[in-house]
């Protein structure tokens, strides 16, 4: 009997001790938890990072930082987080030009497909081609048409190779329209430009763009979205003025290490999709012009490859090079 007994314990105890090492390991165990926002201080990525940053640390119980690591079109921080530990306490918060940077950046440290894994698609915003109040430009069909007539259209936007150069090229190609192209060292000197009509035309944000046409020195011609923007309503698209299918949304998403183990990478993308739901926080990211998406790790994949390959074409098609 006492060897039946301790028999069936021996098992019972070999059972639970094959279901414990079966169990994946709680996370997260410790902070801080790292969101490496891959540009500096200011701009549209690092609120980004900032407005998940407290909420996200409720939801999963453990301090959370926000990082700047700026530089190379927000080539150097997506490296580093592509070489971090896949623990699960170091992830990325990326911009639409980590879409374009594979084709744009020659020998990148890391490959964007494989080295890092999408988490969660935050949300998208269209870019806004506008014009200084001065301007002689009333729609974007009167920029056409300067540009058609040979008139030495030129735009500024926050860099060579950023979307808003990317997406004007492609339009220019596709539509027939020669326009020269004006690159600025980020959003800031663009717009004291564009304010001041130096540059006759801009291709930004709605973050970047917005107040300056709530102030009336700027006035917006088309958005770059495939349906309009809820923060521009009277601004038509660029698809609906003449280019049907064109879509050049600006974008961003939490990334992690590639290898991160799946059951990490589920519980955060739950923790960010319960953020993003939040009233509060979608205020806040509307406040910066930001749609938010959220959904699942596939979503964000699938989203993120197809902006890979489609600059990727508009990149070596036209000869574009990096600041």
């Amino acid at each position: 009997m006492n060897f039946k007994r301790s028999l069936v314990f021996g098992l019972l105890g070999t059972f639970a001790l094959g279901a414990m090492a079966q169990t994946p390991p709680a996370w997260p165990t410790r902070g801080p938890i790292k969101l490496v926002a891959v540009f500096p201080p200011g701009g549209s990525v690092d609120q980004v990072a900032r407005i998940l940053q407290v909420p996200l640390q409720t939801a999963l119980g453990q301090t959370v930082i926000v990082e700047n690591k700026g530089g190379a079109s927000g080539s150097i921080g997506a490296a580093q987080v592509a070489a971090a530990p896949p623990d699960g306490y170091t992830f990325a918060v990326v911009f639409d030009t980590h879409g374009v940077n594979p084709a744009l950046i020659p020998n990148l440290p890391f490959d964007s497909k494989k080295d890092l894994t999408p988490i969660v698609l935050v949300g998208t915003s269209p870019m806004v081609l506008a014009t200084f109040a001065g301007s002689d430009y009333k729609t974007f069909a009167d920029v056409v048409a300067a540009a058609k007539a040979k008139k030495n259209v030129s735009y500024g936007s926050i860099g060579s190779g950023s979307l808003g150069h990317v997406a004007m090229t492609l339009l220019g190609k596709n539509g027939g329209i020669d326009w020269a192209h004006i690159p600025y060292k980020g959003g800031g000197p663009l717009m004291n430009d564009a304010v001041a009509g130096h540059v006759p035309l801009s291709i930004g944000s709605v973050f970047v763009t917005k107040p300056h046409i709530d102030s009336g020195r700027m006035r917006p011609l088309a958005v770059t979205s495939s349906k309009r923007s809820p923060d521009l309503p009277n601004v038509p698209t660029v698809a609906e003025s003449g280019y049907p299918g064109f879509e050049a949304p600006a974008w961003w998403a939490v990334l992690a290490p590639a290898k991160t183990p799946p059951d990490i990478l589920k519980r955060m993308n739950d923790a960010l999709n319960a953020v993003l739901k939040s009233p509060e926080i979608a205020k806040k990211l509307d406040a910066q012009g930001i749609d938010v998406v959220g959904g699942s790790a596939d979503v964000a994949r699938v989203f993120i490859d197809k902006q890979m390959d489609i600059w990727a074409k508009v990149v070596k098609d036209n000869g574009i090079k990096a600041d």
